[in-house]
């Protein structure tokens, strides 16, 4: 079984500490929820694991620790992630893009199985794609270069909740298959429905760690886990 675990990371920006030394654990058939509100440190975070901007702390793959390693060697290793953005290559066709990304022994027919609505636009240029179906081909073109694990940073970004509940339904179907999933989401109560753990993060700092069907039922605490006073800022764990 694939575990990531996350030992005390901190990251900075310009000198100025945005992670303060939080811990964090995905598992294979798991998908972990990072919420938390604007500057709270969560896509800092996920740049701080890849591998894209500089870290502290100890990141453990399968019981590895590969801090000391390259985004893209961290990326060989089963390291992937899903940037925000939408990053396609614009000329290139839907399966173009696929197939830059595609590993020893994988197959297009994971992404068309996982999103067969791009089997019909798999020889369109990808600039030409709808803002969801860019979003469906930068998962599938992650998920053709067989992760172990899959980092996915606010997909739902300027999408309608329609999308946004069948790109949940995919990452669920990707936990189910065995990958382990650390999710960054601003619709939460989306996230925490496809989820089994949460981390709620505030000012750099876990405020939560617990389960995702706990935090759903109770939307007045994960409203004061957003907002609350720093005198609160301690992990609760559920």
């Amino acid at each position: 079984m694939t575990e990531l675990t996350i030992k005390q990371l901190v990251v900075a920006r310009g000198g100025i500490p945005v992670v303060r030394g939080i811990d964090l654990t995905v598992r294979s058939g798991e998908i972990s929820v990072v919420l938390g509100s604007n500057g709270a440190g969560k896509t800092t975070s996920l740049e701080g694991i890849s591998g894209i901007i500089p870290a502290k702390g100890a990141i453990l793959l399968d019981g590895e620790d590969i801090s000391g390693q390259a985004a893209g060697i961290r990326a060989r290793r089963g390291l992937r992630h899903v940037e925000q953005g939408r990053t396609v290559f614009p000329e290139m066709t839907t399966e173009e893009n696929l197939k830059v990304a595609l590993a020893p022994g994988a197959s297009l027919d994971e992404a068309y199985g996982l999103f067969p609505e791009l089997v019909q636009r798999r020889d369109i240029k990808s600039a030409m794609l709808s803002g969801g179906e860019q979003q469906m081909l930068v998962i599938a073109r992650a998920l053709v270069g067989r992760p172990k694990v899959i980092l996915i940073d606010e997909m739902s970004s300027g999408l309608a909740p329609v999308i946004v509940s069948r790109l949940m339904e995919a990452v669920r179907k990707l936990a189910d298959g065995g990958m382990a999933v650390l999710l960054v989401e601003q619709f939460a109560n989306l996230a925490l429905g496809v989820g089994n753990r949460a981390y709620v993060l505030r000012r750099g700092a876990v405020v939560y760690n617990g389960g995702c069907e706990a935090l759903l039922k109770d939307p007045a605490r994960l409203h004061h886990l957003y907002l609350g006073d720093v005198a609160d800022s301690v992990a609760m764990h559920a």
